[in-house]
């Protein structure tokens, strides 16, 4: 592929132009979901475009004393992440030869920058709420890698021990979807549980906890910065339920998936809005007793072949 195509791939299709796009839909029906549920009309559909572009027209103001590096770089690495990684499943879902030795870890690695991104500016911020902020989701992060990790190594088992991305997919497409399996619905659940930590939806905004520290680690972040946090959010909302439908659902095999990718975004929805928020010891708990040992227990079963 030359220069041109790999640049179209990553700014367009599938890379930032695209997975924006459609990650802020998807905030669309979070945003008008929520407001059902709430009993209120909820905003027109173009309504999280126009934030987005105000937010790109107003002025960026970096704090005194900060590290303008550290300040810019923060939200910058979790856009170019996500774009990566949007090319990445999609150019393996639908060319599954493609795929490379370790991908898979490539993937994960690119699914835990966006959270690093956030540390880091918040750090720079020189803010005492920022700091909190970015302590918190630093402390998040460690508690719901482990059994995310777990739950990835019980996909490896089930595909027969590959780290390939796409030999992943071409097993389930052989064999079925490793999610109807009992240690299939287990690594669902967990990393189901995961997204909501990484997307810091309630019951997992402790890091930025508005009543508490106002905004945590964005609390100084104005216009185009603030536009990059806020886009790297919507795209994760779009591509972590179609990961989750991708290694544990049989892929984009179809225009099924897409229903599948709606399922997880409507259940990613429901629980924010019905749980309240966790203390951050609350959460280590959750993730590491119950979520951890239940990973294990998925982990065990797919050893047995369940």
């Amino acid at each position: 592929m030359n220069i041109l195509g790999i640049l179209f791939n990553f700014v367009v299709f599938p890379g930032f132009l695209f997975s924006a796009f459609v990650g802020l839909l998807l905030t669309w029906v979070d945003r008008k979901v929520t407001a059902r549920i709430h009993w209120r009309v909820g905003p027109k559909i173009y309504q999280p475009y126009a934030d987005f572009l105000k937010l790109l027209i107003k002025e960026t103001i970096v704090p005194e004393g900060s590290s303008r590096t550290l300040f810019f770089l923060g939200p910058l690495l979790g856009v170019i992440s996500m774009s990566i990684f949007a090319v990445m499943i999609f150019q393996m879902n639908f060319d599954p030869t493609s795929t490379f030795v370790g991908d898979l870890i490539v993937m994960i690695y690119l699914l835990a920058v966006p959270a690093i991104g956030i540390i880091l500016g918040g750090s720079a911020s020189k803010n005492p709420l920022a700091s909190v902020g970015a302590s918190r989701e630093m402390t998040q992060a460690f508690g719901y890698e482990l059994p995310f990790l777990v739950s990835m190594a019980v996909i490896v088992l089930k595909a027969g021990g590959t780290i390939k991305f796409g030999e992943i997919i071409a097993v389930q497409q052989s064999g079925g979807p490793f999610l109807y399996s009992l240690s299939g619905i287990i690594a669902a659940v967990v990393i189901l549980f995961t997204i909501q930590a990484k997307l810091s939806f309630v019951p997992f905004d402790i890091p930025e906890a508005e009543q508490e520290i106002m905004a945590g680690p964005y609390i100084e972040y104005s216009g185009v910065t603030l536009a990059m946090y806020k886009i790297t959010r919507a795209m994760m909302f779009f591509l972590m339920p179609l990961f989750l439908v991708s290694v544990l659902w049989g892929g984009l095999t179809s225009w099924w998936a897409v229903l599948k990718v709606l399922l997880f975004v409507v259940l990613i929805i429901l629980i924010k809005n019905t749980n309240p928020r966790l203390r951050i010891d609350q959460a280590l708990k959750f993730f590491w007793v119950g979520l951890g040992l239940l990973s294990i227990i998925g982990l065990v079963l797919a050893f047995y072949g369940k």
